[in-house]
């Protein structure tokens, strides 16, 4: 718990610093999760799934800006004044785009990630953003860049908002919104992360986010549940929502499936949650 006291805190003097400007981030990642888990508890909504595995541990902020921002590149100016002012440093390749402060001992023991992202590369087809695989690039350049995400193709909608309030490094308190991506958005991008992390150890041979993948539809409410039908009906002829739907078919179609032995293979995993009702959701939301 901990960790993300941290990551809270960090966010919080992030928001804090670029409450006046026009960025409005939007949380990613297992902090994102977690923000969502916590959100929906609270609020004592109705929930697609009822048991949900405890939240996993994160050393990351995977912030995702809306392209728009990255088309106008001047309204970055204060989210790059805040990084700086916020002691973080770049990453050696991935700079611009990734950015990391020390823990309280100068190692990266207690230290904070943070990765900024951004919608697919289409988005910036016709602008003076120059996108890649890797990076877009803002022209004229602010100093900062987002990495695309091919499969983020529904970034921008039904985006959930939150008031998100604690304590900022300095101790004051202080409340700011974040943004958080739709359960389907969220589910398309893990279903690819977890394709692209089975063999890696650093990543539990994607089990970090087979787990992701079921808390993220386990929280989802059912007025969600409802726009993630017509989300999926509206995209269905996108090569990515295509693809999603071959993964779940491949890894997440039955117990046996290597999604769900990764699943059942996570510390976080409990035998009580419910495997069949998350699969036949999951291949609802994307079918083949």
């Amino acid at each position: 718990m901990n960790r993300i006291i941290d990551l809270q805190t960090a966010l919080l003097d992030l928001l804090q610093k670029v409450h006046d400007s026009d960025v409005r981030l939007i949380a990613g990642g297992g902090f994102g999760i977690y923000l969502k888990t916590d959100y929906v508890r609270k609020s004592d909504m109705r929930t697609l799934l009822n048991q949900w595995p405890e939240p996993r541990s994160t050393n990351d902020l995977d912030l995702f800006l809306r392209p728009e921002l990255l088309i106008e590149s001047s309204k970055l100016k204060p989210l790059v004044s805040a990084i700086e002012e916020l002691g973080y440093e770049v990453v050696p390749g991935a700079e611009k785009y990734q950015f990391a402060k020390p823990g309280p001992d100068g190692t990266d023991v207690g230290g904070i990630n943070i990765d900024i992202l951004t919608g697919p590369q289409s988005r910036f087809q016709g602008t003076r953003v120059k996108a890649d695989t890797r990076r877009a690039r803002p022209k004229p350049s602010v100093g900062i860049h987002a990495h695309p995400v091919d499969e983020a193709l529904t970034l921008e909608e039904g985006l959930l908002s939150i008031a998100l309030s604690g304590n900022l490094s300095s101790g004051d308190d202080w409340e700011s919104e974040i943004f958080l991506p739709h359960p389907y958005t969220f589910s398309m991008m893990k279903l690819f992360a977890f394709r692209d992390r089975l063999e890696d150890p650093n990543k539990e041979f994607g089990r970090y986010h087979a787990l992701d993948l079921y808390t993220i539809l386990a929280t989802t409410t059912e007025g969600e549940w409802e726009y993630a039908l017509h989300l999926r009906d509206q995209y269905k002829d996108d090569p990515s929502a295509k693809e999603a739907g071959n993964l779940v078919s491949e890894y997440f179609s039955s117990q046996e499936r290597l999604g769900m032995i990764r699943l059942m293979e996570s510390p976080y995993y409990r035998p009580e949650l419910q495997n069949e009702d998350f699969m036949s959701a999951l291949q609802e939301m994307f079918p083949l």
